[in-house]
């Protein structure tokens, strides 16, 4: 069963955060420029939350907000359930299922290790699937 851990290994455990106070403008620019569809959002040193391309077009867009003067504090989302490490990776597919989201924080602990994606979890089920079938092979031909 993989676990969270061979995700982070696999992609890296690097945090591209921005803090409360930065405008969805510069976050956004920075999605951009990273080519990515999410921000961990800090509070000084402390996590915050989430910022998401669904946080902006729900909480931007369609209430009329303007990118340039609103915050990222004021649109995150804060209420995500996180995962360890140690967790497997069907725990985190169910929880994005039931939750119908798209991101989860990993903790150690305190400290925040990293974010993983769905797109993260279908990789790694995908790899995962062509390893059996790889050792599934290699028994039958023997």
């Amino acid at each position: 069963m993989s676990k969270v851990s061979s995700i982070l290994a696999r992609k890296g455990s690097d945090i591209i955060s921005v803090q409360t106070h930065t405008t969805v403008y510069d976050a956004l620019k920075i999605m951009a420029e990273k080519n990515i569809g999410s921000l961990v959002v800090m509070d000084g040193e402390k996590y915050a939350g989430i910022l998401t391309e669904r946080d902006y077009s729900r909480k931007v867009i369609l209430q009329g907000k303007h990118s340039e003067n609103t915050t990222v504090g004021e649109i995150m989302s804060t209420d995500l359930p996180t995962v360890s490490p140690h967790d497997s990776v069907e725990r985190c597919m169910q929880l994005m299922s039931d939750k119908n989201i798209r991101y989860l924080p990993v903790f150690e602990g305190d400290k925040l290790s990293g974010v993983i994606s769905i797109s993260d979890v279908v990789t790694e089920t995908i790899l995962q699937q062509k390893e059996t079938i790889h050792h599934l092979q290699s028994y039958i031909h023997g």
